[in-house]
């Protein structure tokens, strides 16, 4: 593809290609109500890539009783234009995540289509922008179905009808035979927040790096990031071109975290084929992982350093925090800071237990803390995790009913642990979404198996139809 072809041509050449290689499966699945209420084969909870990924997925193996339910407004599902503030994906911009095999899907194609071959040799990593516009363009040409401003508040189990209630913020309740929550990185826990900010500091004078922040209204002002991951350096470099006066981050390490264990794990097939480790090199693995910070990218630091209000305060964690003159004074091992504002990036902690959605049924779901035990110390960062099952499903503790898990599955950062790089990253999409979608789909068949292999011994239907005289048989 040399020259642009623009989106209308790749768009027929797309539905070409998805009926070529018959990529829409028959319906299958028998249609369910309850007292008259129409059920749900699948709700699938956020319509950012992960959510309208499975949804495709799904409908490809003839589940085509799906909705998407997002809580924000079309177009603004997922962070990347609410809360996210790096300029590029820090994916290698080959990987293609969710195109399912189909070339004109890819993002690449929609880039070329748009830029011609030229324009993509031209790419060093996807920008956060047009990734998004990607994904509006994947609903909107895929008829993807998506209900807006649906904000999921409770999942309340009717586990003798193998179903679940759901129950919106201001919407109707809908029911549903299996629900994925495709809520991404916060979605299997919450953001952490040091209670030293917490309790101290009014909601004025701070913000985590999850939530709108008005940098505009900050214009000249300082501020002081607490966090030494790639996002503090994200926001660093946001607010200064918003025009902070002067963006500070303050890391605990004595250097910048340098080694991002992703890369490894892309390159080595270690993505794929982690399923199918044992328990105790799993918790090592991720013990591992979880102790390296995500670097910034090095053109993400050039550019946070580049600005002349710019500093970064290595080995000083901050010690303490309090309101002084209007603003905030932090306390670090090198004496005190004084900023108009400050950020916290301090990670986020995976627990279904912190979940409101799962306030029915989180005391029944198995962490990895109740199923393993380490050969070294434990990390009370992987215990919190739910322990799940091979397609991402909630599983019981030992000796609990688990009637009301069933049909729940946890396609979220909270399967880091039992999946690894799965959902929520991108770079591990492209084999967890057959995963999430098999377990899926079989569950919906063995629910009805019984029927189904019914109607098959009943099956009469003469697919031969030619009349044969009798006499001309031999």
């Amino acid at each position: 593809m040399n020259e642009s072809i623009g989106l209308p041509t790749l768009e027929a050449q797309l539905a070409r290609d998805l009926d070529l290689i018959g990529f829409y499966r028959p319906e299958w699945v028998r249609p369910r109500a309850l007292d008259g209420e129409d059920v749900l084969d699948v709700a699938v909870i956020g319509g950012g890539q992960c959510g309208l990924s499975a949804a495709l997925g799904l409908r490809r193996e003839g589940v085509t009783s799906v909705m998407v339910f997002d809580e924000n407004v079309p177009g603004y599902e997922g962070p990347w234009d609410t809360y996210a503030r790096m300029v590029t994906l820090r994916t290698p911009k080959h990987l293609n995540p969710i195109d399912f095999g189909v070339p004109s899907l890819t993002y690449r194609a929609w880039w070329e289509a748009q830029h011609g071959a030229a324009g993509w040799e031209a790419v060093d990593k996807i920008a956060r922008g047009d990734w998004m516009a990607y994904l509006r363009w994947y609903r909107r040409v895929l008829h993807l179905p998506v209900e807006n401003g649906a904000k999921l508040t409770r999942i309340e189990p009717l586990p003798d009808k193998n179903l679940h209630r759901l129950h919106f913020d201001g919407g109707a309740a809908r029911l549903a035979r299996k629900v994925v929550l495709a809520t991404g990185i916060q979605g299997g826990g919450e953001w952490h927040t040091p209670a030293m900010v917490r309790d101290n500091l009014p909601k004025s004078l701070w913000a985590h790096t999850s939530e709108p922040i008005d940098f505009a209204r900050l214009h000249g002002k300082r501020i002081g990031i607490l966090g030494g991951g790639a996002s503090a350096f994200d926001n660093a470099n946001y607010a200064l071109t918003q025009g902070v006066g002067a963006a500070e981050v303050f890391m605990r390490r004595k250097e910048l975290p340098r080694i991002n264990p992703i890369r490894f794990m892309e390159r080595v097939g270690f993505t794929a084929r982690y399923p199918a480790l044992d328990d105790a090199t799993k918790y090592a693995a991720m013990d591992c992982f979880l102790g390296h910070n995500q670097p910034p990218t090095n053109d993400t630091f050039a550019r946070a350093a580049a600005w002349p209000g710019f500093a970064l305060h290595l080995g000083a964690p901050w010690l303490d925090v309090a309101e002084h003159e209007g603003g905030v004074r932090v306390t670090s091992p090198h004496g005190f800071h004084d900023y108009d504002f400050v950020v916290v990036s301090t990670g986020l902690l995976s627990d279904p237990g912190l979940r409101p959605e799962l306030s029915h049924v989180a005391d029944l779901i198995v962490r990895w803390g109740d199923r393993v035990t380490p050969d070294g110390k434990r990390n009370a960062l992987i215990d919190a995790h739910p322990y799940l099952g091979a397609a991402f499903e909630f599983l019981p503790r030992d000796g609990v009913d688990g009637a009301a898990l069933y049909g729940l599955f946890a396609f979220n950062y909270s399967a880091l642990v039992s999946l690894g790089l799965s959902a929520s990253a991108l770079s591990g999409l492209h084999n967890a979404l057959p995963r999430l979608v098999k377990g899926v789909a079989d569950q919906l068949f063995l629910d009805d198996r019984d029927e189904l292999v019914a109607d098959f011994l009943d099956y009469d239907e003469h697919e031969f139809l030619e009349q044969w005289p009798k006499e001309t048989a031999v």
